[in-house]
């Protein structure tokens, strides 16, 4: 990362140290927590909003949420790019809050003015509600997609920035707060999750649409001002090209020479330090020998280099710009394995709320819990298990392992891959045994009755869901951010919320095929879900994570850590750190897996 051309030039070397560290964090973070207050608030009970304020079926109300989801994600590609290539992090957030906004607001006019929506169905039970009309589903489909857009130059840029505010510290300090770091980052968004997943969630289902979006709305407006007037302390690291251009650069130099002979010797392979100096201030990535076929962008050919000694980058690449790609392209097969764990979770926003809202929710007599609101104990178990991990489980582990972080983050993505597969097997079992009280008691043709049975059987595979999320999610972020090149680090966490994308999507392809391939034979996914068979599918998804995790593993033992070269710190000389392979356990933070 690019940090040392941040904005710290002009008044000496004093100057310098006048900005970032302690006092930037408060605002990044209360920043952080009004925004994901009103994405949550939003996302929560949206599949609510959907079939019973504009009246979608069930099937396409749950695809819309996963398309939604899926496009957010995917949006924070274009949101890295932006702020890596052009505007920087600073300006891609407020350009991506001002966006959500913008949405937000769009969403409140929609639930407060009637020509918006449809009318409201003049019996809860029948089943031919008028749908909402072209125009009305436009004022949707536009809010959302600011809100896509929102969410692509917040999401990727957040976290890269709040690590800029230490990165002047050095790579020593910097690696021992970096874990804590990024337990502290998810336990923000999971704590503002939880305030909005009862506070919002509540007023939407009591109060009415207008308060339950206009509140959200409210607190981005918030976190703008307080992100905004933090701006003169701010570390704000200058945009150091595009990450993706670079990485196109070498395709293209490989592709152009596909014919030429890799030399066995790398160090015939073109380096140039200066001009990788400021993508590379924590050290230049060594040559590896797995991908050679990408080292022929590094060979020099006639043609290559000006008459002024600077290179064609479209024709030739140094070694340390190979390397990026290769960092990248070794990193992939892991990262995948994300995808389905993102598949798994996505139906605890759709299904599994249309299934709290057929079961008994009463605390009390009078009080009864909204069904979105299931979500908090996702939530609040992600956060218990994050302190629990930091002061019980890290100490205990760190005894037998060694390791100053107990586990590495490998092992850590692999626990988190392995609780979740026993969360959607929780979820198989109580959909089966809902189903069984509904048809004991004759609710197979009354989808809209309650079901005698409490809601809390539900808690369980929300609670799996939330420990598997403390494991998998934080060490994969983890993972993500250490293993990218330095100059990389927004694509890396583009990458963590790009796996949410495809998650999304592939989540919207299962359900399409599982409807289609079972209809007529049992209807597995139905609006009258006594008699489908959710359960079913959820076994389905239960038997592709145990695949996933056998992918996980294969990928694991297979993959290599960066090499990389820094600089003495008494001289101008170079030294190799080579780091070692995730299969060597007691090997540091990128130890292998007991």
């Amino acid at each position: 990362m690019a940090t040392t051309t941040a904005e710290r030039d002009g008044d000496g070397e004093q100057k310098k140290w006048k900005k970032g560290g302690y006092k930037t964090l408060p605002f990044i973070m209360t920043n952080e927590i009004c925004d994901r207050f009103a994405t949550a608030g939003f996302n929560a009970n949206l599949i609510t909003y959907l079939t019973q304020q504009l009246n979608m079926p069930l099937v396409e109300a749950s695809n819309t949420l996963t398309n939604f989801g899926g496009t957010t994600s995917l949006t924070v590609v274009l949101g890295a790019f932006a702020a890596d290539s052009f505007i920087g992090r600073f300006w891609s957030i407020i350009a991506g809050s001002l966006f959500y906004q913008i949405g937000m607001l769009g969403l409140v006019f929609s639930a407060i003015v009637p020509s918006l929506r449809p009318p409201p169905c003049t019996s809860p039970t029948t089943d031919t509600c008028r749908r909402a009309s072209g125009g009305q589903l436009a004022v949707l489909y536009l809010s959302m997609l600011c809100m896509c857009f929102g969410t692509g130059g917040i999401r990727p840029s957040v976290v890269a920035f709040g690590a800029d505010q230490f990165d002047q510290q050095g790579a020593e300090a910097w690696a021992n707060r970096k874990r804590r770091y990024f337990n502290v980052y998810f336990f923000t968004m999971g704590s503002a999750s939880l305030l909005a997943l009862t506070l919002v969630v509540y007023i939407q289902e009591n109060v009415g649409w207008g308060w339950g979006f206009g509140i959200p709305a409210i607190s981005m407006f918030v976190s703008i001002v307080v992100f905004v007037v933090a701006y003169p302390l701010y570390v704000r690291a200058k945009p150091g090209g595009s990450a993706f251009t670079r990485l196109a650069q070498v395709l293209a130099a490989a592709f152009r020479k596909r014919s030429a002979a890799v030399p066995e010797d790398a160090n015939m392979l073109y380096q140039d330090k200066e001009l990788d100096a400021p993508i590379s201030t924590k050290g230049r990535l060594l040559h590896t020998d797995k991908l050679r076929f990408l080292d022929r962008a590094a060979i020099v050919t006639p043609g290559d280099i000006s008459g002024s000694g600077q290179p064609n980058l479209w024709r030739l690449s140094t070694v340390h710009r190979v390397e990026e790609l290769k960092s990248i392209a070794r990193m992939l097969p892991i990262w995948s394995a994300g995808i389905i764990l993102a598949t798994a979770g996505s139906h605890n926003g759709s299904f599994t709320i249309m299934q709290a809202r057929t079961m008994e929710r009463h605390i009390t007599r009078n009080v009864e819990i909204p069904p979105a609101t299931l979500s908090i104990f996702t939530t609040g178990t992600t956060l218990v298990s994050i302190i629990l991990y930091d002061r019980v489980f890290v100490p205990l582990a760190r005894r037998v392992t060694g390791l100053p972080s107990g586990v590495t983050y490998f092992q850590r993505m692999g626990i988190g891959l392995t609780i979740a597969i026993f969360g959607v097997g929780a979820a198989a079992l109580v959909e089966t045994r809902r189903r069984g009280v509904a048809a004991a008691h004759g609710l197979l043709d009354t989808p809209k009755a309650i079901v005698p049975m409490s809601v809390f059987w539900l808690v369980p595979q929300y609670a799996i869901h939330g420990i598997a999320d403390a494991f998998a999610s934080v060490g994969q972020m983890e993972f993500l951010y250490d293993q990218a090149p330095e100059s990389m680090r927004s694509t890396a966490v583009a990458l963590f919320w790009l796996c949410g994308s495809f998650g999304s999507y592939l989540s919207t392809v299962l359900v399409t095929v599982v409807q289609r391939a079972t209809r007529g034979h049992g209807d597995w996914l139905q609006d009258n879900i006594n008699r489908g068979r959710i359960d079913n599918y959820y076994w389905l998804i239960t038997f592709i994570m145990v695949v996933n995790l056998g992918h996980y593993l294969l990928c694991f033992y297979y993959y290599t850590l960066k090499p990389l070269e820094v600089a003495d710190e008494h001289g101008d000389r170079d030294k190799e750190c080579e780091l070692p392979s995730p299969k060597k356990n007691g090997a540091g933070d990128g130890a292998g897996m007991a």
